[in-house]
């Protein structure tokens, strides 16, 4: 043991983290939109499309409690390393099938499957690790930057993967994606992140009972209301916003090119990008709730509007004002559950918290392709039932109107949803009504040093 100050001094760690995880991040991009492109070619409908997401959400979702109950009591930057190695190794594997000319829809299964997985010992770890590479008062900020990693993949990886396909092909594309993790990994392999001491409730719980830890995130949130609440909000809006999006390519490819459908990632991009910057520069409201259903307020107006026309330039402008939204909106929550959450415990805690909120997105993931397919679609097409009625009259008829209904409806409920959880008064009081589980100074008497917290594992 090693006594030291565990204070958060500046963002310089987390910065190198995080350029890393931009570099995989851009070049797993690349791989998606490619093989994203191939699976539509291939089969021409909107069921493939949910299901490759379908796989590479769900163990994420049942995986949680373990990964989160890992990321309190093992080292959180081995985790991390440990998970993109094994993505790498994935992403390798799909080198191999597309060189063999072996790639089939089932093998983009299950490297969804596997790369889900890794992802969900990889997600907690991180999270966790933010709170004590930053201080607090730049935690919104810190959320914001990992908004806009996601955001470059969206704005960067369609338009380099539409140059790239024509120059070195989908097994070049994958090639490179394999190279990004190299920087992944190598960033985390010079830095040092702090590891909070284990609690005695930790330890007097933990040996040999990790299973445990997701009765405690589970109570941990039960006994705050107004973090529960929010987590049930957010679990219907990931439903209502997956059940729309998920077809986002059957919408586009159904009237137009890969390269129009590249071009909507890309202004999509563009949103998240901007929304992303603007919190990480702002650092959003001093009522950080009223930032989060306020900014899913205004995306669910663009959802709505995305599925009105089928017209490039209009889903385009939707899909900017929704992915702008959806970054401020997530960073703010996320940092309302960094502050409220003590920071021994946020592993565990955010775990459930994945848990809750992502519960019912594979069920909109296993109804959105047989819904698009073989009920909106048809109702949609001249001279079916709703092509004829006002729906028909709203948004016309054709091919992906069906699919364009469902953006519509998925918008409508989602605005009924905001405005419940704002006269939710649990919800709108969280943040006066529940005491900051992070003072302004984080400080320990005591640090568990990297080698050693592996050895306490090994007793494990």
């Amino acid at each position: 043991m090693m006594n030291t100050d565990l204070q958060p001094r500046n963002m310089r760690t987390f910065l190198v983290i995080w350029i890393g995880q931009v570099i995989s991040i851009i070049g797993s991009g690349l791989t998606s939109f490619a093989l994203g492109v191939w699976i539509y070619q291939q089969t021409g409908q909107a069921t493939p499309f949910a299901i490759t997401v379908l796989f590479g959400t769900l163990p994420r979702i049942l995986l949680t409690p373990l990964a989160g109950s890992l990321a309190d009591r093992w080292n959180r930057r081995w985790l991390m390393i440990l998970a993109d190695t094994g993505n790498a190794l994935v992403t390798l594997a799909v080198v191999f099938l597309v060189m063999s000319d072996s790639l089939r829809i089932w093998n983009i299964y299950l490297v969804a499957l596997a790369g889900s997985l890794f992802a969900a010992f990889q997600e907690p770890a991180y999270t966790a690790s933010i709170t004590m590479l930053v201080p607090k008062k730049d935690l919104a900020r810190a959320s914001g930057l990992m908004q806009v990693a996601q955001s470059m993949e969206m704005l960067i990886a369609p338009l380099l993967a539409g140059i790239l396909f024509g120059v070195i092909g989908l097994r070049g594309i994958v090639l490179i994606d394999f190279l990004t993790y190299f920087f992944a990994v190598g960033a985390l392999l010079i830095v040092r992140i702090p590891q909070p001491p284990l609690t005695s409730q930790i330890e007097q719980d933990g040996r040999g009972k990790i299973w445990r830890d997701a009765l405690f995130g589970w109570q941990y949130l039960r006994q705050r209301r107004g973090l529960f609440n929010l987590l049930l909000y957010f679990a219907l809006v990931n439903f209502l916003l997956n059940l729309a999006s998920v077809l986002t390519g059957p919408l586009v490819l159904s009237f137009s090119t890969p390269a129009v459908l590249g071009a909507v990632q890309t202004a999509t991009g563009f949103g998240m990008l901007t929304g992303s910057l603007v919190l990480g520069v702002w650092g959003g409201p001093k009522r950080r709730i009223f930032g989060v259903l306020g900014f899913i307020g205004l995306g669910s107006v663009a959802v709505l509007a995305i599925g009105l026309r089928a017209n490039p330039f209009w889903i385009a402008t939707g899909f900017f004002v929704f992915l702008f939204s959806v970054p401020i909106a997530s960073g703010l929550s996320q940092a309302i559950f960094q502050t409220k959450v003590a920071p021994d415990v946020q592993g565990r805690v955010f775990a459930i918290r994945s848990l809750i909120s992502r519960s019912i997105m594979p069920l909109a993931f296993l109804l959105a392709g047989p819904l698009a397919d073989q009920v909106f679609e048809p109702l949609m097409r001249p001279g079916g039932v709703l092509a004829e009625g006002l729906p028909g009259m709203l948004i016309g008829a054709g091919a992906g109107r069906g699919i364009g209904l469902m953006f519509v409806i998925s918008g409508i409920l989602l605005m009924v949803a905001t405005a419940f959880a704002f006269l939710n008064p649990r919800i709108r009081n969280l943040e006066n009504e529940l005491p900051d589980a992070i003072p302004d100074k984080l400080l320990a008497e005591q640090f568990v040093e990297e080698g050693e917290t592996m050895a306490v594992l090994a007793e494990d």
